[in-house]
């Protein structure tokens, strides 16, 4: 009996046992949490396939067009001006910018006036009796004979008779180096070729001037080029003439201007080929930066958009059956700054308008109808 009565007791306990671990297990199990299935919200427009212009975007530095560094082509003291200067002195065309000290060449040029005008003098009197024909003109030519004024160019020879008797008489010689003298002196001054103002100064009042010194630099500020550099393979777009619109940094203002050349040669290191922009403005100034964009050609049946929405360059999210994100292959024609213009899209097609985190081929959208 007692041997029966630990049996059940031993048996009861491990019954007991088992209930009772199965229930602590079953309190200690947390429950699975349960999630909601989230589905991302996309703003989409329909596809309208037109046709997009292709704008060749770059930028550039602009130049005046019509510009001069100063040389001394000859020595002497700077002399003082009416107008000092100095960089940002506006001077018209044909005013003295500079004069240099020629007192010392004036001397040198009217003694070979003088001496001139004495070897004409005397062979008036052979020419009176061997060429009674040709004293006249050669009187007048004399009597008109003025220190004071530049030389006039010699009667004209009626023979070959009379020219060498005036070309061994060293009337020639003396005649041409005064000419030469003439032209050395007028360079004593420099003048404006253009109106204009002067951008640098490197001598003043006083300073000894000597030949080939750089004296300043002069622009004209009422035209200017900007050099452009574009991808070769738009070089044959590129023509003389097309119109071109010019931007500031801060697209504050805008500007015209026009392709006036075009370079022959392509960079071989760049691949790029030099246009050049001329454009007119008052507000303009060289060394403005601008950025030009050239109308180059259009595609048909094409659309522009952001670069960002691109996969690979070679694909773009398209919703279908109202739900559905799709990844469709389009075929890129031109990449820009921040667009793209596409090809391969249908009318009607709907394309996200903002880049999707975490978009995949088959994902489930929702659709953004708020306008």
């Amino acid at each position: 009996m007692r041997k029966i009565i630990l049996s059940v007791l031993g048996i009861l306990i491990i019954v007991g046992a088992i209930f009772l671990g199965e229930y602590l297990i079953d309190k200690n199990q947390r429950p699975r949490p349960k999630f909601k299935k989230s589905i991302k919200t996309v703003f989409v427009k329909e596809v309208k396939n037109t046709e997009i212009p292709i704008l060749l975007t770059a930028n550039g530095s602009l130049v005046a067009k019509n510009k001069i560094d100063i040389f001394s082509e000859v020595q002497g003291v700077l002399k003082p001006s009416k107008k000092a200067f100095k960089p940002g002195t506006k001077y018209g065309k044909g005013e003295i910018l500079l004069s240099v000290n020629s007192d010392e060449f004036y001397a040198s040029l009217q003694s070979q006036k003088s001496n001139l005008y004495n070897l004409i003098t005397s062979i008036l009197p052979d020419i009176r009796l061997d060429y009674k024909s040709e004293f006249k003109k050669w009187e007048s030519y004399l009597q008109s004979f003025d220190m004071q004024k530049a030389v006039e160019k010699l009667p004209k020879f009626n023979s070959d008779k009379e020219k060498y008797f005036i070309s061994g008489r060293g009337i020639l010689t003396a005649y041409y180096n005064v000419k030469n003298l003439e032209v050395r002196f007028s360079k004593h001054q420099i003048k404006a070729p253009f109106s204009g103002v002067l951008t640098e100064a490197f001598v003043t009042p006083g300073t000894l001037v000597r030949v080939g010194q750089r004296l300043g630099e002069f622009i004209d500020t009422s035209v200017y080029e900007m050099p452009v550099s574009i991808n070769a393979k738009f070089a044959d777009l590129l023509k003389v003439g097309n119109t071109v619109k010019l931007t500031n940094l801060g697209k504050t203002k805008s500007y015209t201007g026009k392709v006036v050349r075009v370079n022959g040669k392509i960079d071989q290191i760049s691949q790029t080929i030099n246009a050049f922009i001329q454009l007119k403005h008052s507000d303009l100034k060289e060394g403005m930066f601008l950025e030009a964009s050239l109308v180059a050609k259009s595609e048909k049946n094409a659309i522009e958009v952001s670069r960002k929405l691109l996969v690979d360059n070679k694909a773009i999210y398209v919703v279908k059956k109202d739900s559905i994100l799709t990844l469709k292959d389009i075929n890129p024609v031109y990449f820009g700054a921040k667009n793209v213009v596409i090809k391969g899209l249908i009318n009607g097609d709907r394309i996200l308008t903002k880049p999707l985190p975490g978009a995949f081929d088959g994902m489930v959208v929702k659709i953004n109808k708020t306008k």
